[in-house]
Order: C-alpha cells, then structure tokens, then sequence
C-alpha cells in the first residue's frame, strides 16, 4: 500500500495541469488577468515538484532514524509532522495522500518492529489528528490565497482602467514608461499618464494627484478619462486642460454630495501635443504644443544632452478657474533626434542618506556623454528608473512614473495614428 501510495503521489505532483488551446480573440496570456486554476496547478512543474517532495524527505529521514536507533528511542511519532508540512507546501489533494501515507508509514513501522508495537494507539491517534487537521490548515490556505489572488486581479484591472497598455509605437510615436506605485499591493496611485490620437495631432499628459490613497486614485481615474475624451475633440490644447479643471471641480462636488471632502484635491499635469502636418500655421513637425498647469518642467533629451522645455507655468487643474483665463500654451521646438522626458515629483524627489533630492538633468548629462544613445525611449526610462531607485536611501516612497516619447521615424500602418474615420479613438 505504501508503495503505491507514494508512487501516485509523484505522478501527481509531477503532472502539469493542462493547457487550454487559445481561442480566437484571446488575449495573448501575459496579458490575462484571471486564472482560474487550482493554486496548486498554477506555478510550473518544477516549482510543484519541489515542494511536495520535501514531505516526503523528512517522512523517509523519520524511517531511517527509527530504525536505525534502539528501542529507548522511538522517533516513529514524528512522522505526524509531515502532514503539517505538505499543508503548508502542497494542495490539498497531495496533503490528503501525504496523510495516507502518513498512517500508512506509522503502523507498518511501529508494528514491525522486533517485539512489537511500542507506541500502539495514542501514537496512531495522533498521527490521525495530525492528518485531519492538516486537511483543514490546508483548506484555509488555499482559499485565503484564492482571495488574495482575486484581490490582486481586482487592482490590475483598476490598473489597466486608469492606465491603459500603450504599444511602444502608438499614434506617430514610440515610447516607453515605467510606472510604480508607493502602496504596492493597490498597483495604482495618484500619477497617471495617457496617449491620445486625434484629428489634431497626438496629445499626451503626464500628471499627479494631490494626496494619496483611494481618493487620489479615484480623481486621478476621472482626469484620465476626461483627458481621453477632450484630446480627441478640442483642437485646441489650451481647451483640453480647461476640460480637465472642469472634471476636477465636478469630482470634488460629486465626492461633497456624497458627504466627503475633496475642496482641496488638485493635480499638476503637463499636457503636450505633437501637431499634424497641416493643423496649424504657426509651426511644423519640428514643434510640440506644451501646456504645464504647475508640473515639472519637461526634458528634451538628446545626444548632445538634456534641456528644458521652457514655458510659462499656469496654476494646477482644480485651480484655473481662479484665473478666469486659457492656460497659455507655449510651442516649442524639438529636434527629430530628441526624446521628450515626462516624470512626476516620485522621481525627483527621491533622497539619498544625506537628504539630497536625485538630480535628474545632472544625471542625464552624464549618462549621455558616456553613451549618446542613451535617448532612445526604453532605455531613457529604464536608466531614469533605475538611477532614481539606487538614489533613493529608504527606497521610492511615492508613486514614481516615468513618460518618454519621440516621433516615429517612420510610422507604421496600425499604430493608432488617426485615420479620420473614428479608428483612432480609443
């Protein structure tokens, strides 16, 4: 019985779960947020075989031990510990033959042994309670982790909500970001940023929530989508943010109605547009549009080095009102070779041992005289990221988001460029 116990448990613990064929219009499987396999079936074949080998280990180490030493040393009774074990490792189906073969071990020992049983009933007793309750323990676990896991779905999706996937190459540009959040387990914060194509050109904002928490994410998830809308139907930049000062207002008086406060709520944001050929007379692809409602200033990063993208800066959104004037929106000029670097106060603001904030611009100017290629989106953002973290004493303490975007040398059908026939909105 022992033997065939064991050998079932191993071509358990070593059968992969099996994988369903994709159907058509599946998303590729990095991208599925739900799963609904067993915990145990999840992880790959060799990180379950691991685990669920250990028990067995420590439940033939107990038979050698007892054999090996004399009758005033009986070490048979630790067997109970396996089943605690493979519940702490294993799925509950594995814990369930582990017990099995548990009990199974216990008696055919003990009553083997030269002069018979010595431990008898109460050392079979405890085995069995031992096994039963590592059913329950199990049990637990196993559910406790199924909600973790729904949680953690949960937040992507709250994630991929406010922050869509953008492709590398998306309406005329390529970028690249990296975004990371104070509370790691809620997955979103207050920063946000989005891509939008539109008739008028390709429009971008990088942005940041005062406050933390549920209600930051909350605004921040109210701008994005009233970001999304505006830029694909104001032609003028100016009117965008303006949409956006409105959408902060609503939200404070929606959350007032409802007996909350949020009289105090703003979010800086810088707003850029890269015109199409043709919209405007004032300038070319050689130019972006840039309004800044009290954000960082933006960077243009190139081979020859880093500088700022220079402009007047207007009141946060939430405040513009105050002013009773557009934001003005300053058109500024960017080499084809320059990459336009977008990133919220988490990264300037990390402090090393002594308190000194991480000099950004510095930091470029240095990397590129050593590796001018160092602009191209991906790389800038992984290099900002990185060097922000190694900065950072205690770690990035606020929600860190980087943004770097240039024109695409050479566009490519399907990549979210507007068509004029609606295709480009998303």
């Amino acid at each position: 019985m022992v033997k065939h116990l064991m050998e079932h448990l191993m071509e358990h613990a070593s059968t992969a779960a099996p994988t369903p064929a994709p159907r058509p219009g599946d998303p590729p499987a990095s991208t599925t947020l739900a799963d609904q396999t067993p915990d145990e079936e999840r992880a790959p074949r060799r990180r379950r075989v691991l685990p669920a080998l250990l028990p067995a280990l420590v439940l033939v180490a107990t038979v050698v031990i007892d054999v090996a030493t004399s009758e005033g040393f009986r070490g048979i009774v630790w067997v109970a510990l396996v089943p605690g074990l493979a519940a702490l490792l294993c799925g509950l189906r594995t814990t369930a033959l582990y017990g099995l073969l548990t009990l199974g071990t216990y008696a055919a020992v003990d009553i083997s042994y030269p002069g018979g049983a010595l431990t008898g009933l109460p050392g079979l007793i405890l085995v069995l309670v031992s096994a039963v309750g590592a059913l329950a323990v199990c049990s637990a676990r196993l559910s406790a982790a199924r909600r973790a896991d729904h949680i953690r779905e949960i937040a992507e999706t709250t994630r991929r909500t406010v922050l869509r996937p953008l492709p590398s190459a998306w309406a005329g540009l390529d970028q690249a970001a990296a975004y990371t959040t104070a509370d790691v387990a809620a997955r979103v914060g207050g920063d946000f940023y989005d891509i939008q194509p539109s008739a008028h050109g390709t429009r971008l904002v990088l942005g940041d929530v005062q406050g933390k928490g549920l209600d930051a994410v909350a605004c921040a998830s109210a701008l994005v989508g009233s970001f999304r809308e505006a830029a694909f139907h104001e032609p003028d930049l100016a009117d965008v943010a303006l949409r956006m000062d409105q959408r902060v207002r609503r939200h404070q008086e929606h959350v007032q109605a409802l007996g909350g406060d949020e009289s105090e709520r703003f979010a800086t944001a810088a707003l850029i547009s890269f015109p199409t050929s043709g919209t405007a007379e004032r300038h070319d692809d050689s130019h972006v549009e840039l309004v800044n409602c009290g954000h960082l200033t933006p960077l243009a990063v190139g081979p020859d080095g880093v500088r700022p993208l220079t402009g007047a800066v207007t009141l946060p959104l939430g405040m513009l009102g105050l002013t009773g004037e557009k934001p003005p929106v300053d058109v500024v000029a960017v080499r084809p070779d320059e990459t336009l670097l977008l990133v919220s106060d988490g990264v300037t603001e990390a402090r090393d041992a002594d308190g000194a904030f991480y000099p950004l611009s510095d930091d470029l100017d240095s990397a590129l005289r050593a590796d001018p290629a160092l602009s191209e989106p991906r790389r800038l953002v992984r290099h900002v990221r990185a060097a922000a973290a190694r900065h950072a004493a205690h770690g990035l303490t606020d929600d860190t988001t980087v943004l770097a975007v240039r024109r695409s040398p050479d566009p490519r059908p399907g990549s979210g460029a507007f068509r004029g026939d609606g295709a480009g909105e998303a």
